[in-house]
């Protein structure tokens, strides 16, 4: 029998992030195992448990967000990975989502609404939040756009993330000021989700339409957070169980003495996953938008072009060449594009069989939706489950 390896691991069970994180681990343990956790209910930045010492593990996975914690695990002398990414500590290899990528996603998803307007709200002060913000407007200024960058006051940046979350709520009238000034329709990125949570319920206070007049969307994709949101949150999913699989396999070879490659790992954010915060698509022309508006809100039913063409009352000619002179494609590949952005959503987030989904997306056949779905991504539905579902990420 292989020797059981003991694991101390130090992430927080409080948020969704920390759950995937966990499950990631878990992955790899049943396949490479046997491996034993210690782990205890804990929120981000509490400290090591103070029995920690007396366990005697053999390595540890943590989220290191404070100087107190990087003292305590530095102690024990086993093998550690960080999975926080604020300090870059010597001897501690870190495995991040790679926070470029999360910038360029949430900014090509709002660019994909037509949208030409930008926004970003954050956590000034707090690290991940000043990368995101950093990433997403270099990104779109070099495309030529112009972005709003919400400017509050900036935390110190050894404060806890839950704290500075509770003290933003403090500051909801200046956020109302500076989300009414904004020149309207927007595509809003936040942080996270719980600052995307905090934008929309200003939002709502103040009579700014979702997503009409500001489109938001978050990260970390909490889907019961996101599920709570009104409405309904778009996220960006950060692949956590990736960097969480990743950890214990990086972690597994320093326990064995083998040397890592490098000091930072990062992992690609797994996509979008779209809801209404974000079901837009800013054109000016109206006939285009109330077209578009329909597809979005029919999708999942059994509709063709015709429908579209009778909901508005205007021949096929006049849509086709206002859709093309607006957004570049006709109203056929706009339905299109729209059902596979869900069916790509149900492959990722539910088991769903391939003839319950078509029934889901207004499929008639279950061919017709594999064919349009490969010539769309390049892959058959069965695998892109498997690419996007499998822990490792491959």
């Amino acid at each position: 029998m292989p020797k059981r390896r003991r694991v101390a691991l130090l992430i927080e069970s409080s948020r969704a992030y920390g759950r995937d994180l966990l499950r990631g681990i878990a992955s790899y343990a049943r396949v490479h195992g046997p491996w034993s956790f210690y782990h205890e209910e804990r929120s981000i930045g509490d400290p090591a448990p103070a029995r920690l010492a007396d366990w005697r593990a053999d390595g540890i996975i943590a989220r290191i967000e404070t100087s107190k914690q990087v003292a305590q695990v530095r102690r024990l002398g086993v093998p550690v990975v960080d999975l926080f990414g604020l300090h870059r500590l010597p001897g501690i290899p870190s495995v991040e989502v790679d926070q470029a990528a999360i910038a360029r996603m949430a900014a090509d998803h709002l660019r994909q609404r037509d949208l030409r307007r930008f926004a970003y709200c954050g956590f000034p002060g707090v690290f991940f939040s000043d990368a995101r913000s950093r990433h997403f407007e270099s990104y779109l200024a070099e495309l030529g756009f112009e972005i709003h960058v919400y400017q509050a006051i900036r935390h110190r940046t050894n404060m806890h993330l839950s704290v500075v979350e509770m003290r933003s709520l403090r500051q909801a009238g200046h956020l109302a000021a500076w989300l009414k000034s904004l020149p309207k329709p927007i595509g809003l990125m936040a942080c996270n989700d719980m600052r995307a949570l905090q934008v929309l319920e200003v939002c709502a206070e103040h009579d700014i339409r979702v997503p009409d007049d500001v489109a938001v969307m978050g990260v970390d994709n909490d889907a019961v957070q996101c599920d709570l949101c009104d409405p309904p949150l778009s996220s960006v999913d950060p692949s956590a169980q990736h960097v969480g699989y990743e950890a214990a396999a990086l972690l597994d070879r320093m326990i064995e003495g083998r040397p890592t490659r490098k000091n930072s790992i990062l992992i690609e954010p797994s996509g979008v996953v779209a809801r209404e915060s974000t079901a837009v698509l800013a054109v000016a022309d109206s006939l285009v938008a109330n077209a578009m508006r329909f597809i979005r809100q029919n999708h999942d039913k059994p509709i063709c072009t015709t429908d579209v063409l009778r909901h508005l009352g205007v021949s096929r000619s006049t849509l086709e060449r206002r859709f093309l002179r607006s957004v570049g494609r006709t109203p056929s590949v706009e339905l299109a594009r729209a059902r596979i952005e869900r069916v790509e959503e149900l492959l990722r987030y539910t088991e769903l069989s391939l003839r319950a989904i078509a029934d889901r997306t207004g499929f008639d056949h279950v061919e017709t939706m594999c064919r349009l779905f490969k010539r769309y991504t390049g892959r058959s539905p069965g695998a892109h489950r498997r690419r996007v579902t499998a822990p490792d990420g491959r």
